[in-house]
C-alpha cells in the first residue's frame, strides 16, 4: 500500500529525512514516532505528494508521488489532517465539509450521507450548524478530521491528531481511529503519545532524521538489549542469592523483599537455568513473571543512542 525507498528530503543545508525505506501493508494502522524536527512531517508531506523528495521514491498503491499524473490520483484516494488545519471559521461544520465534499466531486447525496456518518461518530451531528469559529479546540479538531475523511479515502495521514487536546477530547480521537481501523483503511499516524501509539497501532517506526527501527509495539522492547525476569520465591537467603549472581546467563540480579530480579538476553532460553539453580540451592519457586519493557522505555533509549544529524 505504502512503499518508500531511500527516500532523502534537504532543506538547504538541513537534512530532514535520511535514506528512509518502509513498507506499510494496507489496512495497517501505522504509528510514526520522534522528536520534534526528525522528520515525521517532512515524511507525510512527501507521501501526500505535497513536496518532492531530494533524492528516492515513495510510492502510493503503486503510484509515484513526485509523477504529476499519479499525485492527481494520490490526493484523491487520501486523506490528510494536518498538524495546523484551517477551517472556514464563518461557516457551519455542516458547510465547511460539503465545500469540501464539493471540491473532491462527491455527488450531493454522497455529501450529505458522508457528512452525516462522520459527525455522527464524532459527537457533532446536533451542532451541525453551529459555526465553526464558536467551537472549543477538540471539536476544531474533530471537524478537521471529518474534513480528511468526508471523500472516504483508502489512506488517511493524521499528524498529531490528539496534540493539544483535553484527556475527553483526545480520548473521542482514539476511539474515532480505532473505528476507522475496524474498517480496514491504511491510517498513517504521526505522534508524539507513546501509550497512544502503543494502544491503537500494528505497526511502530521510531525515526530521527533516520529510520531507527520498525516493528510490533510488543516487539519492540524484545529487539533491543537485555530483557529482566522476575522470579518470586518463598523465601530468599545468601546462598540462593550466591548461586545466581554466579550464572553467566545473568547479566545483573536485584533483590527485592522475596524476589529476585535478573537481567537475561534470552529469558526463553535462560530462565530455565537460573530456576534449576534456585531449586538445587533450595530456594522454593512461587512464580515467575517477564517484566516487559514500555515502549516509552525503548524508544528514549533509541533516541538516545542515535546518532545527531
Amino acid at each position: 500500500m505504502i512503499r518508500v525507498e531511500s527516500l532523502t528530503k534537504r532543506f538547504g543545508s538541513t537534512l530532514a529525512v535520511d535514506n528512509l525505506t518502509l513498507e506499510i501493508d494496507e489496512g495497517t494502522v501505522f504509528g510514526f514516532l520522534g522528536p520534534n524536527g526528525s522528520g515525521k512531517t517532512t515524511t507525510i508531506r512527501i507521501l501526500c505528494s505535497l513536496i518532492s523528495p531530494t533524492e528516492g521514491k515513495a510510492y502510493i498503491k503503486d503510484l509515484d508521488t513526485t509523477n504529476e499524473n499519479d499525485a492527481l490520483k494520490i490526493r484523491q484516494m487520501i486523506g490528510l489532517l494536518p498538524e495546523s488545519p484551517g477551517l472556514y471559521d464563518s461557516l457551519s461544520a455542516y458547510r465547511n465539509l460539503d465545500f469540501y465534499g464539493q471540491l473532491y466531486g462527491l455527488s450531493p447525496s454522497q455529501r450529505e450521507e458522508n457528512i452525516k456518518k462522520f459527525l455522527q461518530m464524532l459527537g457533532l451531528w446536533e451542532r451541525r450548524e453551529e459555526p465553526v469559529g464558536t467551537y472549543s479546540k477538540g471539536m476544531r479538531q474533530k471537524i478537521a478530521i471529518a474534513r480528511a475523511l468526508v471523500h472516504d479515502p483508502l489512506v488517511i495521514f493524521l499528524d498529531e491528531p490528539t496534540s493539544g487536546l483535553d484527556p475527553e477530547s483526545a480520548k473521542t480521537m482514539r476511539d474515532f481511529i480505532i473505528e476507522l481501523k475496524r474498517e480496514k483503511r491504511t491510517i498513517f499516524i504521526n505522534t508524539h503519545n507513546l501509550d497512544e501509539a502503543e494502544r491503537i497501532c500494528d505497526k511502530i517506526g521510531i525515526i530521527k532524521n533516520k529510520l531507527i527501527t520498525v516493528g510490533a509495539p510488543q516487539e519492540l522492547g524484545r529487539q533491543r538489549g537485555v530483557r529482566q525476569t522476575e522470579i518470586h520465591l518463598l523465601e530468599i537467603d545468601d546462598s540462593i542469592i550466591s548461586v545466581v549472581r554466579a550464572l553467566d546467563v545473568v547479566k545483573s540480579m536485584e533483590h527485592v523483599t522475596n524476589a529476585l530480579i535478573c537481567e537475561v538476553d534470552n529469558p526463553e532460553n535462560e530462565n530455565p537455568i537460573i530456576i534449576e539453580a534456585i531449586i538445587k540451592a533450595g530456594g522454593k519457586v512461587q512464580y515467575v513473571t517477564d517484566i516487559k519493557r514500555s515502549l516509552e522505555d525503548v524508544y528514549l533509549k533509541l533516541i538516545k543512542e542515535a546518532v545527531p544529524q
